[in-house]
């Protein structure tokens, strides 16, 4: 078992430069910006702020070491992403303790997400090895069809500050097993586990320039170089729907490749013959995990009129026992917010509510003192035109509408523009195949509460995103398809 280490010792490990080329680089101009933790709004460290001439020279390595890691057999490939997994396991409580300084959650929870993400490592490290094709007679009788697979090519990987580990790992395993070389940029708010993980790869003998990581402050500015360039040939985002939109009208110009994983506004059906305390345990691991902030949370819960009583009173027991602090603390249930902004938005929302003549039953409001917490919310009785039935909400607040007919809740669920995931409790197994049919999502949790799993496809429909991440479609999205005619 790794020996626990401090929050000194750990700052005093990390990588602070920007990794490009298989070497730590200062930014041009050795600009710099602050990295903070959420808990407590002080400093953890700084890291390099990249220039749009930085992320150029990223790109630079990705394109001179792309042949190489092509043409490296799969089977090595693999190995390496393996090697990585079993070091990511070795140092499992360091990059738990990374993840709750600079993002905030939970330390349990941290180490939940080293768990998950280092799946995708092992997932991946498998999958490597098993990028076929095939082959036969076409049917005309005038040759062998041969359809085989080749890397995209050099990647641009953005991920988002909500899962600083795990959306690192979704989005390189892939890449490298399928052959390809990437530079990922993580977000402002959190890239110290990224840069942590890619000394992780150092150690685990990746070969120089396969991945190169830059960090900034200027993320529109930064990345435009890179998506313009037509020697890239993937881009991959994870983020709000806003700028996914933004980033395929750039990636137009070069006909990229695409992988977006967008917004979610997730419903949470409850029947009339759900089991109540499935339906509570799977609403607060829906809701609660990450603080609420997770494109997979929980958004709308939309429960049957003759429960919804019932389901709220045992929510409201459930919620009032969460304890409330820095995710280093022990039995810490909710942690901050990732920073004031997210307070603010999170308020206005919940104001824009109880205006509306919701009725507020628990929490409600920002908490006083440093860091950037807010109290976990229940909500019953919104008006159909809600803000927080609409939009987006990343934080601890549950809100509830009722429902009478099956077809109602349906039509409740599916009345948005998003369509990433979907929640439903019910002990009717006939309803639950009806419900795979109806539900407008990309993925369906029925009766669980969490649904993310490495090996099978993640992803959404709709105004949510376009390609999988994961699974065995996971590594396709890295994969271009060519087709050839042997003449007999």
């Amino acid at each position: 078992m790794q020996t626990m280490i401090t929050e000194h010792e750990l700052l005093e490990k990390m990588p602070h430069g920007l990794f490009i080329g298989g070497g730590w680089v200062d930014a041009e101009g050795a600009t710099t910006f602050a990295v903070n933790d959420p808990a407590t709004g002080r400093s953890l460290t700084r890291v390099a702020d990249a220039s749009p001439a930085d992320a150029v020279r990223a790109l630079d390595a990705a394109v001179a070491a792309a042949a190489a890691w092509a043409a490296t057999a799969p089977r090595v490939r693999g190995e390496i992403l393996r090697r990585a997994f079993d070091l990511l396991m070795e140092r499992k409580e360091e990059f738990a303790l990374l993840m709750t300084l600079e993002m905030g959650k939970p330390l349990a929870e941290a180490r939940g997400e080293v768990a998950y993400g280092g799946e995708f490592l092992r997932w991946f490290s498998e999958e490597a090895v098993r990028i076929t094709g095939r082959f036969g007679t076409n049917p005309e009788g005038t040759g062998t069809a041969i359809v085989s697979y080749r890397p995209v090519g050099p990647s641009f990987l953005i991920t988002p500050w909500n899962f600083p580990l795990a959306m690192t790992t979704r989005k390189i395993a892939p890449a490298l097993a399928a052959g390809c070389t990437v530079v990922i940029k993580p977000a402002e708010l959190t890239p110290l586990t990224t840069l942590y993980f890619a000394r992780l790869l150092e150690d685990a003998g990746l070969p120089a320039g396969v991945v190169n990581v830059i960090t900034t402050t200027r993320s529109r500015e930064v990345s435009a170089p890179v998506i313009a360039d037509p020697r890239l040939r993937k881009l991959s985002f994870t983020g709000s729907t806003a700028v996914g939109k933004t980033l395929l009208k750039q990636a137009a110009d070069g006909i990229l490749r695409t992988s977006m994983e967008l917004g979610g506004n997730a419903p949470f059906l409850v029947f009339d013959d759900a089991d109540l305390d499935a339906a509570v345990d799977g609403a607060i691991i829906a809701k609660f995990r990450n603080i609420g902030q997770a494109c997979t949370a929980a958004n709308r819960f939309i429960v049957h009129e003759s429960v919804a009583h019932e389901f709220a009173a045992r929510l409201v027991e459930r919620i009032a026992a969460f304890r409330i602090g820095r995710g280093t603390d022990d039995g810490i249930t909710i942690g901050p917010l990732i920073d004031e902004k997210a307070v603010r938005n999170t308020n206005d929302l919940v104001r824009d509510a109880v205006d509306g003549g919701a009725t507020l039953l628990l929490g409600g409001a920002p908490i006083d003192g440093p860091g950037s917490f807010f109290a976990p919310t229940l909500l019953t009785g919104l008006a159909p035109d809600a803000r927080i039935l609409r939009e987006e909400i990343f934080g601890p607040v549950l809100g509830i509408i009722t429902f009478g007919a099956e077809d109602e809740g349906v039509r409740l669920a599916n009345d948005t523009e998003y369509g990433l995931v979907a929640y439903a409790f019910t002990k009717d197994l006939a309803r639950a195949h009806r419900l795979v049919d109806s539900i407008e999502t990309g993925m369906l949790g029925i009766n669980t509460g969490v649904v993310s799993n490495a090996s099978a496809p993640f992803g959404g429909t709709k105004q949510s995103g376009l390609g999988r991440e994961g699974g065995a479609e996971g590594i396709q999205e890295y994969l271009d398809t060519k087709y050839t005619l042997v003449s007999p």
